[in-house]
């Protein structure tokens, strides 16, 4: 115990570029600052506005909320180690952080499958959308994406828990995250690689699977739609989605599902920073531009706000 208690972890982050860290301090921090202004502004419309109160933007709620949690894992952080010399985390600090972002990533990635089933349901069978996807059925659906993940996350958590680590490690990277952290272990991890790879087929396969399935007969089904202009409109309601998937799933499948032996940290780094800190900034923009109803409800929301002022 004494000993995890004064052990420290070294985020090296971009100490590379000294004379760019205010840059990239500010950079990081007007992220941030969109990201959790962003996710909550569509939280907050969504739920102010009975119209928005669908399957869909129950989902995209759920979305928004563990956004702000992954971006929140990883940029505080962040931030810190670019304004200060000190550039240590702590032991327990950098197992909080690992779980904490481990649980948003598994989670978001159960998520956009439920999301992708959401619309498949949708698009297939629009007669009995409301009947399928009822109230209990998403809060269902939703919990289980929440539980899911919390497991795969506790499950990698404990097992980085039982290794051995020096007192002092260098993590060539911006936050504590699975990969960068077990290369720094100085006992066998061979567990925890069996385990990641475990994951990677229950969870990030299959999730992919159910995915590409959803999409498959989405495509068969707007395909069949004679009108040119309903054939739009239903593409529409999954252009958004399917753009966040392809964000998301690209990151995690280079970071995740590559070979253990393969060691590119740069890139690493880059392909992280994709979907811990641009993909959250990028969601409520992608689902706020490309859906009128969204649009809407934010000029409805600012409307009122005007005149009440006034």
């Amino acid at each position: 115990m004494n000993q995890t208690s004064s052990m420290q972890f070294l985020l090296l982050g971009l100490s590379h570029y000294p004379s760019l860290q205010p840059l990239f301090f500010t950079i990081f921090l007007l992220i941030y600052i969109m990201a959790l202004v962003g996710n909550v502004l569509i939280s907050v419309v969504i739920s102010s506005d009975p119209r928005l109160h669908t399957p869909m933007y129950f989902f995209l709620i759920n979305l928004s909320i563990l956004d702000i949690c992954c971006t929140t894992a990883a940029i505080p952080k962040m931030l810190q180690i670019l304004v200060i010399d000190k550039k240590s985390i702590s032991y327990s600090g950098c197992i909080s952080q690992l779980y904490l972002f481990t649980a948003a990533l598994s989670t978001e990635l159960i998520l956009l499958t439920v999301m992708a089933y959401d619309r498949y349901v949708a698009i297939c069978f629009p007669l009995q959308y409301k009947t399928i996807m009822s109230r209990t059925v998403c809060i269902c659906l939703a919990g289980s994406a929440w539980v899911l993940g919390s497991v795969n996350s506790m499950t990698h958590t404990c097992l980085i828990l039982k290794l051995r680590f020096r007192e002092q490690n260098i993590i060539d990277h911006f936050f504590c995250e699975i990969p960068p952290v077990l290369k720094l272990a100085n006992s066998d991890t061979y567990v925890n690689d069996v385990v990641i790879v475990a994951s990677d087929v229950l969870l990030g396969m299959i999730c992919f699977i159910l995915t590409v399935i959803s999409y498959t007969y989405i495509i068969f089904t707007i395909m069949k739609i004679h009108s040119a202009e309903k054939k739009k409109k239903a593409f529409s309601t999954c252009a958004s989605h399917l753009t966040v998937v392809t964000i998301f799933y690209g990151g995690v499948i280079y970071t995740y599902v590559r070979p253990a032996f393969s060691n590119q940290l740069e890139a690493d780094k880059v392909v992280s920073a994709l979907y811990a800190i641009a993909s959250p900034v990028l969601n409520p923009i992608i689902y706020s531009l490309r859906n009128k109803e969204v649009i809407n409800a934010i000029n409805k929301m600012f409307c009122k706000k005007t005149v009440f002022q006034k």
